[in-house]
């Protein structure tokens, strides 16, 4: 089974940018998106469901968008339907379109977009206490899951880089949105919790990187930040076969990352 997650920030934008033919060139079986940005009214027949008659290829889409327009929202493409399709169940993150959860079999997908916790101009974080509470609710959204007999792939823009290796300029960063103490406190828990950053398993270089800002051409000098994550449950491990980034990949200021399973 082929995994994909991508924060496509805004996929009405990124679908101009190729993101159908894209898709369906991966041929992936799951494919998590973040940050859509608009509600299935919306969107083009081709951007819901993509085919490819000449493969005998097509999926099926899976949204949930939020209240406010073009704001957040997560979505999932299935090339096999799924045997259930959910939220998180907490409308406190729900009503911002944060997650969607698909199961196949004995396998949730979870597609995930953390809040960001904003930096202002006094220095403040004024959505860091909503994004930690996030974080708790879908810790505990993962291991009622895995307690139910499942193996979870939780995908998505995480908005935090965990440790120095993730980001490019660490020292001048401790006081920003992304890699602030509290957020990569809370992911040290998530991992000694026993879930792991399936890249690391394959990757321990430097100047590993999913996002980059628009200004200063970061992306070509490769001064990114590592945001985006798949993260499994322990028992999944053995069943791991390869993650990587797919840093060739444009369209959004993010680029996918990919993991395969059996």
């Amino acid at each position: 089974m082929k995994i994909i997650s991508w924060n496509v920030n805004g996929i009405r934008a990124v679908e101009k940018k190729g993101f159908v033919d894209w898709l369906l060139s991966t041929e992936a079986d799951v494919i998590c998106i973040q940050e859509t940005k608009a509600n299935e009214k919306q969107l083009s027949e081709e951007l819901k469901n993509p085919t490819d008659i000449t493969k005998g290829l097509s999926y099926k889409s899976y949204f949930y968008s939020a209240e406010k327009a073009g704001y957040s929202g997560t979505a999932i493409y299935c090339k096999n339907t799924p045997d259930a399709v959910e939220n998180l169940g907490d409308e406190r993150f729900d009503s911002e379109g944060r997650v969607t959860i698909v199961k196949v079999g004995k396998t949730a997908v979870i597609s995930a977009y953390f809040p960001n916790s904003q930096d202002d101009e006094e220095g403040g974080h004024p959505r860091l206490e909503y994004k930690l509470a996030f974080n708790e609710a879908i810790h505990k959204k993962c291991d009622e899951l895995v307690a139910a007999g499942f193996n979870i792939v939780l995908c998505g823009d995480y908005n935090v880089a965990h440790k120095e290796i993730d980001i490019a300029n660490p020292k001048t960063n401790t006081k920003h949105a992304g890699f602030l103490p509290e957020e990569r406190a809370w992911m040290d828990k998530f991992i000694d919790s026993g879930y792991v950053d399936t890249f690391r398993v394959f990757n321990q270089e430097a100047g590993q990187y999913s996002w980059w800002s628009y200004r200063f051409h970061a992306r070509e000098k490769n001064v990114g930040w590592r945001l985006d994550y798949q993260c499994i449950n322990p028992e999944f491990l053995p069943k791991l076969k390869s993650a990587s980034i797919l840093k060739d990949v444009y369209g959004s200021d993010h680029c996918p990352v990919i993991i395969e399973v059996e």
